[in-house]
């Protein structure tokens, strides 16, 4: 048997994932081009959900990606890598990312709350992953910098939504001089 000796490289995951429990896509971060389009991606999403939502494993192997997947409530999370990739990595990236929304959330991880607060799953994801390599995966370090978004931050690093409310509340500080 030959082994295949590969190149080393940071770029581990390949996208991340969160579906409701009907299969449907309420979060999806891809971070190359194995599924180019959305209708691609679709598909994939809902053969992955068919397979895994049945199962109490933590791991798949799926299209030749390794998938790894928790679920809780009403929620499924995935983070997918290549079929060489080391399957603790990604679950250190996945408990990471759980571990952190539970923290902002409050320990309510489900639908409703996470659709409520999506602007706070963009940020932990993008201090987790930033272009499929994985930057942190300390869920306290995750929270802590998220946190601090909300504070004074820049005007080139806030998101819409911060620029938005800081404008409001310019203007109603204004309007009541």
């Amino acid at each position: 048997m030959d082994a295949v000796l590969l190149d080393p490289s940071l770029y581990t995951v390949k996208a991340v994932l969160i579906l409701d429990n009907d299969g449907e896509r309420l979060f999806a971060k891809y971070y190359d081009e194995t599924y180019p389009t959305v209708k691609e991606q679709k598909a994939f999403e809902k053969n992955i959900f068919n397979k895994t939502h049945r199962t109490d494993s933590e791991i798949a192997l799926l299209e030749g990606l390794t998938v790894v997947y928790k679920s809780s409530i009403d929620l499924y999370f995935y983070v997918i890598g290549s079929s060489h990739e080391n399957e603790l990595m990604l679950m250190a990236v996945l408990n990471c990312l759980f571990d952190s929304l539970s923290q902002m959330l409050r320990k309510n991880v489900e639908k409703r709350t996470l659709l409520e607060n999506m602007e706070g799953l963009f940020l932990a994801v993008d201090e987790i992953i930033d272009g499929g390599v994985i930057l942190e995966s300390d869920p306290q370090q995750v929270v802590h910098r998220v946190a601090l978004r909300g504070d004074d931050v820049p005007l080139t690093e806030q998101t819409v939504s911060q620029v938005l409310q800081s404008a409001k509340e310019q203007i109603k500080w204004s309007l009541l001089r």
